[in-house]
């Protein structure tokens, strides 16, 4: 499969710049695998597709603002740094990206806040873009931590192109977020209200939670032609014992299980056992999903609508099929579905 087979033309206005109103009132659409069909629904009437002991897995990770604005000692010039992880509680340093990159080199400090409080020091070089900054701070990494995201904001993806609003902090979560470490939004978790939770816990369905620390990787740009040689970036995860039950219970008895996402269907693929059984797991993936794949877990799926060229728009293509999925692509910019991490979903049954 060649990177090249995923190009279509998307219309710039077709990227969502906000969310919708109500988080389950975005559009729906509704690949049918079997029948080949496509519906046009409502994010809320998702219930009419699932019965009582189906199960679907949420990404519980919790996104941090990640976006700061600093100034570098003596010329004062502005620097964006974006955190991406913590590399050394101990030592405060941080794995972080800057931009402009070119005016940042080893050894230069750069300071935070209106009162230039916060203080970091370049330790190293990691990447073109990539630095280590060792942030010099007196007290608890709690302390720490608090002070850190005080300064930050919502990292709102470059495709969003404004200023981040105060209802960003909370309509870039999901509701059901718990566990602190993604820059990048599960997406399909978006449109998930608690109004929507409610009724489907009343309509007997079931939940599994797994964390996946979705990071920039999402949006890097593949520079092969020849997609087996493409390397994603390495993500956070973990599988409790008690999500790998509830999933192999609904397998065991034929029930749809529905994977809420990209990063919930990275997540799932990499820990598989046998007879397609999931498996707890603690550690880092860098699996890489694009066509022809056969799944082993989930047999419905729910997503966003991706970008051209992406790794998302590829698993999504994996799962559906890929005629099916690019040709589904064309009908929703005929019928002006929205893009992006704000934008529209579709599911595949």
């Amino acid at each position: 499969m060649k990177l090249s087979k995923f190009k279509f033309k998307l219309p710039e206005e077709l990227i969502a710049q906000y969310p919708a109103p109500n988080r389950d009132e975005s559009r729906l659409m509704v690949l049918n695998r079997a029948s080949g069909t496509i519906e046009h629904r409502v994010f809320k009437e998702i219930t009419q597709y699932f019965d009582e002991k189906d199960v679907f897995i949420f990404n519980d990770t919790k996104v941090f603002p990640a976006r700061l604005y600093g100034n570098k000692e003596k010329t004062g010039a502005q620097i964006e740094v974006f955190l991406l992880r913590e590399l050394n509680e101990e030592f405060r340093l941080w794995d972080v990206l800057v931009d402009p990159a070119r005016k940042i080199r080893i050894g230069n400090k750069l300071y935070f806040g209106e009162d230039e409080s916060m203080v970091a020091e370049v330790i190293d070089n990691t990447t073109s873009r990539g630095r280590t900054l060792r942030f010099l701070f007196d007290g608890s990494h709690e302390d720490f931590k608090n002070a850190l995201y005080a300064l930050g904001e919502t990292p709102l993806p470059r495709s969003i192109q404004r200023q981040v609003e105060p209802d960003d902090e909370a309509r870039f979560q999901t509701i059901f977020a718990a566990n602190e470490g993604a820059v990048v939004a599960p997406a399909a978790g978006l449109h998930f209200s608690r109004e929507l939770l409610k009724r489907m816990e009343i309509k007997g369905i079931d939940f599994a939670y797994v964390t996946l620390h979705a990071g920039l990787g999402n949006f890097r740009e593949i520079d092969v032609e020849d997609l087996t040689k493409h390397k994603m970036d390495s993500e956070q995860m973990r599988i409790t014992d008690d999500a790998v039950r509830i999933v192999n219970a609904a397998k065991d008895e034929n029930r749809r299980v529905c994977a809420v996402g990209t990063t919930v269907m990275r997540a799932i693929e990499s820990s598989v056992g046998a007879a397609g059984h999931l498996k707890p797991f603690d550690g880092w993936t860098n699996k890489f999903i694009f066509p022809p794949y056969d799944f082993s877990v989930a047999n419905t799926m729910i997503s966003n609508f991706h970008a051209p060229l992406s790794t998302l728009l590829m698993m999504v293509a994996s799962f559906g099929g890929y005629e099916f999925v690019m040709d589904a692509y064309e009908v929703a910019i005929k019928e002006k579905y929205r893009f992006g991490t704000y934008g529209d979903a579709m599911l595949i049954i």
